[in-house]
């Protein structure tokens, strides 16, 4: 069996319910980017691959994770599924778990995913936990949105969710996801179910200017307060360049270098005193 998640916390967090329950041993892979922001258009050609590398080049120049892109320190995504689709090849009993959560992260790298391994149709398995209870470890009911908040014993009940992905998904959500990729948006959110809704590069914009205030903040501030309380949130990487973008703008006081989010402070532009006119 082989696990499929798409965070890093997601890893440790189902390792652990193995412990709890040997059925659910195997292989945890990630898939590791975020096809929630960026460029999606004609994201399986080698085109359309080598302009999302560029673009994610673009954003991350000079930031805190410049050069991942091309330096070996991220798996490439493209080489696990050809690893995968080996795997399922040579061993007709493989599986593939494939672990989302209610968010649009998630629900962008299934569709990315799935919409390449049609050709395995029954032993594809999706667990999606869309809007369903689970217990927290103080013993409330929540309803998660990302798969590292459930506790290992959870995982041992999640399992039970498991489900093939039906030939009818494997072709009306492959679909679904082209349409995403022709509209050449930048920004997928979440509306509900496995529904994305596509926006502008500069969605969360707005939202980011509201935590620039009047006293100086450094931009890991602003984008720390930024992720803890917006409603829609993204990564740390993409609002970092969001950020830069804005500041170039005349309404912004910058002091140190516009590279990674600790190296710079940010602040409202101080209105300038009005000059009293010259008399005749």
């Amino acid at each position: 069996m082989i696990h499929i998640v798409f965070n890093t916390a997601d890893i440790d967090a189902l390792a652990k319910s193995f412990e709890l329950d040997e059925t659910l041993r195997g292989e945890i892979i990630q898939i590791k980017d975020d096809f929630a922001v960026g460029p999606i258009k004609d994201i399986f050609s080698s085109e359309g691959i080598e302009a999302r590398k560029q673009w994610w080049r673009e954003v991350l120049a000079d930031g805190d994770y410049h050069g991942i892109v091309d330096d070996g320190s991220v798996e490439d995504d493209n080489k696990t599924v050809a690893s995968l689709t080996e795997k399922l090849q040579s061993d007709p009993e493989e599986k593939i778990w494939i672990w989302a959560a209610q968010n649009k992260h998630d629900v962008s790298g299934y569709y990315w995913l799935m919409s390449q391994l049609k050709d395995f149709q029954g032993r594809i398995f999706i667990l999606y936990l869309n809007n369903l209870p689970f217990i927290n470890e103080k013993g409330n009911i929540f309803y998660p949105t990302w798969l590292h908040t459930i506790p290992a014993k959870e995982f041992v009940k999640a399992k039970k969710l498991a489900r093939p992905i039906t030939l009818s998904e494997f072709e009306i959500d492959p679909d679904e996801w082209n349409k995403l990729c022709n509209e050449d948006k930048g920004v997928r959110t979440l509306e509900g179910g496995k529904k994305l809704a596509q926006h502008d590069y500069n969605f969360y914009d707005t939202e980011l200017k509201k935590f620039i205030t009047s006293n100086w903040l450094s931009a890991h501030k602003i984008i720390s307060t930024f992720l803890n309380k917006a409603t829609n949130t993204t990564g740390d990487a993409y609002l970092l360049w969001r950020l830069k973008l804005i500041l170039s703008s005349c309404d912004y006081d910058v002091q140190g270098e516009m590279k990674k989010m600790k190296d710079f402070e940010v602040k409202l532009k101080a209105a300038q005193p009005e000059t009293e006119a010259s008399p005749a």
